[in-house]
């Protein structure tokens, strides 16, 4: 499979919807050579580089209802919702052990995405910076307003979906003339503008690239999907998403709804498997 990128959209908790498609890839034995994710999507892409099927399950939704992962008094704490020392030191270190040497002698060639907090642009990493991993992941998935910013070398980073949600753009750029995408919304989902200026220039003085691109996010995102939808028209790429809206928010500590979501994501990869495998091959 030369030239074919794996690209894999955030969300959040919604991610888990994500994590079960992988998961059925895994047990098909199926791997791209190229995978791109940002936020969730970079924390999923990281398991499925290192083939640890029904790692991100395990974390998303086992550990949903633990205050370390998601609580207020994170919040209070360490002004942040989620616990992300929790979720980048002790989950991948003790709790849900990380592949680190599988990871990082595979073949196969991961792009986080990141967003500048200085330019508003966003900025790419490879698995050639596997010592930094998990703080690339981190960096990739803070969530404004609900996270801290990251400091990565002379980068202050955030959110990797507010830059580039969807990184087609790039997986194309970098030579892929077909991709497969899991996206983590319904198709006729149309992103809003974020309404709320003046508590972004107030959280956010300092860094004026950032609320540029949150101000323009919805245009962005909007503006990828119509790309996107004429790419399938082509045959240029394939798209795995949730049928109906995702019963499951950003933050989320329903296990139920969780687990549903997983298992909606594992359904999707098994009754597209076929139309997928033609596409790979035509």
């Amino acid at each position: 499979m030369n030239n074919i990128g794996l690209i894999l959209e955030g969300g959040g908790m919604r991610g888990v919807y994500t994590a079960g498609v992988l998961d059925y890839f895994m047990d098909k034995n199926l791997y791209f050579p190229y995978v791109s994710g940002v936020s969730m999507g970079a924390c999923n892409a990281a398991s499925y580089i290192s083939k640890q099927r029904g790692r991100t399950k395990s974390v998303t939704v086992d550990l949903a209802n633990d205050s370390r992962y998601i609580s207020v008094k994170n919040f209070i704490k360490y002004k942040s919702i989620f616990g992300m020392d929790f979720i980048f030191d002790e989950v991948p270190n003790k709790l849900v052990p990380f592949d680190f040497n599988t990871f990082s002698t595979s073949s196969q060639k991961l792009v986080i995405g990141a967003t500048d907090c200085f330019t508003g642009k966003e900025v790419y990493f490879t698995n050639s910076s596997s010592n930094e991993i998990l703080n690339i992941i981190r960096a990739s998935s803070s969530l404004p307003f609900i996270s801290n910013p990251v400091k990565i070398n002379n980068y202050i980073l955030m959110d990797g979906g507010i830059a580039d949600p969807i990184p087609v753009k790039k997986s194309i750029s970098d030579g892929n003339t077909k991709n497969v995408l899991i996206l983590t919304r319904e198709p006729k989902y149309i992103k809003k503008p974020f309404n709320h200026n003046w508590i972004l220039s107030k959280k956010y003085s300092n860094f004026k690239g950032l609320c540029s691109s949150i101000l323009n996010r919805h245009r962005l995102y909007n503006e990828t999907l119509d790309y996107i939808n004429d790419l399938e028209k082509q045959g240029k790429v394939f798209i795995i998403r949730p049928s109906l809206p995702p019963n499951v928010k950003r933050i989320e500590k329903n296990k139920s709804r969780l687990n549903n979501l997983y298992l909606q994501g594992y359904k999707d990869a098994e009754k597209n498997y076929t139309n997928l495998l033609n596409f790979l091959n035509s």
